[in-house]
């Protein structure tokens, strides 16, 4: 398992072959869709390969657990960020309907400023790890962990209850004893919650799924209906992807929305022939199959890679808080990239940023970790 969590390629290859699996399983496919699965795979065999022979591995998980986080002006600097994000989660909930407690329906609707206090409260997915590993009060500790948490539940972003629990699950692994048994009960835990509030919030943002007209097979129809929407949630990406191959279909337009700040464009309603008009989502290289073809979908998924690496040479050079965030964020849009485009946004790229520039701020800031020194006591990220 610690050599697992240490080979970068894992965290995108893993879920693009499993995601080409349960597709397989939930849809009687036409011949002509399992040519852009097949290339999904075959690509991402590729940078598994790669990775084997090339690759940096992530630092030993001794590293992350002797690194110091609370009391230092890093985690000063870490806990004023969150104090900002906490206080736009709450002007997000305070200046507009909450979808959970209105209208489920209107959870996409960003109007009057909405958008633009929604980009930072996007960002609440942080809290749980600074709250785990900078915090040393309990109360504000929990107060973070559960902002984090609660928040997207109440906004029904189903992307960032995932991405709090996936950064929640990775620091708990990579910052435990590496000689103690892997903690599988509080993973499978986190993982329980999860697939279960995402099912239910799927059910009541989107409602049933008899109105979704694709090919389902006969055991995805057997199955109930919260497993149907995770299978949907998982599988259809990649059946959308061979959908677009195997037609032609070419359109930049989606490529230059995610990358271009206010471009926005609808993939619903439009001319891009999709099997089912409601379902459009079609995995993290799905626009530039769309822009460039099946040869720029691969170098995507090499340039995700790259990506990967480049996070995981800063975790190399330092553990400290932001590079883990760095690093955090590139591998959870590495597993989320069978679903939709996460990576290259222009978003993304502002995430990156910020946190470079908030690791440059604790150089400016006195040392104040001598006057408070901390004990094992305060190793919360392992109790």
């Amino acid at each position: 398992m610690n050599r697992l969590l240490r080979l970068p390629s894992i965290y995108l290859v893993l879920p693009m072959l499993l995601a080409c699996v349960l597709t397989l399983y939930s849809f009687d496919m036409p011949d002509a869709y399992l040519e852009g699965l097949s290339l999904l795979a075959l690509a991402a065999l590729g940078v598994l390969l790669i990775d084997l022979s090339f690759g940096t591995r992530l630092p030993p998980l001794a590293s992350f657990r002797h690194h110091r986080y609370a009391g230092t002006r890093e985690a000063f600097v870490a806990l004023a960020y969150a104090m900002a994000v906490g206080f736009f989660c709450l002007l997000d909930l305070a200046l507009f309907p909450i979808p959970l407690l209105t209208n489920p329906s209107s959870y996409a609707t960003m109007e009057g400023g909405h958008e633009h206090i929604r980009h930072i409260s996007d960002m609440c997915w942080t809290l749980p790890p600074i709250g785990l590993l900078c915090a040393r009060n309990r109360w504000l500790r929990w107060t973070l962990i559960m902002t984090g948490l609660v928040f997207p539940v109440l906004a029904i972003d189903r992307n960032r209850i995932f991405a709090s629990l996936f950064a929640l699950a990775m620091v708990l692994l990579l910052r435990r004893d590496e000689h103690k048994p892997v903690p599988w009960l509080r993973v499978v835990l986190l993982v329980a919650l999860g697939g279960t509030v995402f099912s239910v919030l799927g059910m009541l943002r989107s409602g049933s799924l008899d109105t979704v007209t694709l090919p389902f097979s006969q055991a995805y129809r057997d199955a109930s209906q919260g497993v149907k929407w995770l299978l949907l949630y998982v599988a259809a990406g990649p059946y959308n992807f061979g959908a677009i191959y195997a037609k032609h279909y070419v359109n930049a337009s989606f490529l230059l929305s995610q990358l271009v700040p206010g471009a926005a464009v609808a993939t619903a309603d439009t001319d891009i022939p999709l099997d089912a008009p409601n379902i459009n989502v079609g995995t993290e290289f799905f626009p530039f199959l769309l822009a460039f073809g099946p040869a720029g979908a691969v170098l995507s998924m090499l340039g995700l890679y790259a990506l990967l690496a480049w996070s995981v040479r800063r975790l190399r050079a330092s553990t400290g808080l932001f590079p883990l965030l760095i690093f955090l964020r590139v591998a959870y849009v590495c597993v989320m990239s069978p679903f939709a485009p996460q990576a290259y946004t222009w978003t993304n790229a502002g995430f990156i940023a910020v946190c470079l520039l908030l690791q440059a701020l604790p150089i400016w800031l006195p040392n104040r970790n001598a006057l408070y020194p901390l004990s094992d006591e305060h190793d919360y990220a392992t109790r």
